[in-house]
């Protein structure tokens, strides 16, 4: 029932040769380059902010980082256990994207664009993790539009990311004051003459 509803939807989202070519040039750019939205976030948060908020901001880092680590390794284990052909391998739908023939379940840019943003949901405001989340959304819509993944796949990152934010939050209450700090010493260490300069936070 489950592959049913998946073809059922992968087949309702999938473009097609008739699709407008502009659709197709906005989904890639959206497959592709939206996910770099992840490491520009982070360095961001790490390196500047006011003053008041740039603890906060290095501690939702360091979550953020532990979810994310959590979730692939999930994935990871996840792909090698259920692993599921990608659309095009198995010769369904319509294929716009050129990418590996490698398992498709769960997707690692669904696992790291849902973990993120449930993050940012969790962890930051409520604005910024609805935005995150759309963000999300218009990823795994346009990695499924382009023919590369199946909807379950995605649903399959967001699930992966569930978990790697509820484990992360665990192991933040049991170690996260002392890595914290530690990760602090070691960046004003590494960073000592960027901070000196002020081009960066202390």
């Amino acid at each position: 029932m489950l592959e049913n509803l998946n073809y059922g939807l992968f087949y309702l989202i999938n473009a097609t040769p008739a699709s407008p070519e502009w659709t197709i040039d906005v989904a890639t750019f959206i497959a592709r380059d939206l996910i770099n939205i992840v490491p520009a976030l982070v360095v961001i948060l790490w390196l500047w902010g006011p003053r008041k908020q740039v603890s906060a901001q290095r501690q939702l880092v360091i979550k953020v980082a532990m979810a994310l680590v959590i979730s692939m390794t999930a994935s990871w284990t996840l792909g090698h256990l259920f692993p599921h052909d990608r659309p095009f391998v198995d010769h369904v739908g319509y294929n716009f994207l050129h990418h590996s023939a490698d398992d498709s379940f769960p997707s690692d840019h669904g696992t790291v664009i849902f973990t993120f943003a449930l993050a940012f949901l969790l962890w930051h405001r409520l604005w910024s993790g609805v935005v995150l989340m759309a963000i999300a959304t218009s990823i795994a819509w346009s990695r499924v539009y382009l023919g590369v993944h199946w909807p379950l796949d995605m649903l399959g990152g967001l699930l992966v990311g569930m978990i790697g934010c509820l484990s992360a939050q665990i192991l933040w209450n049991l170690c996260g004051t002392p890595l914290y700090q530690a990760l602090q010493r070691l960046y004003r260490i590494c960073f000592a003459f960027p901070i000196r300069k002020g081009w960066i936070r202390d």
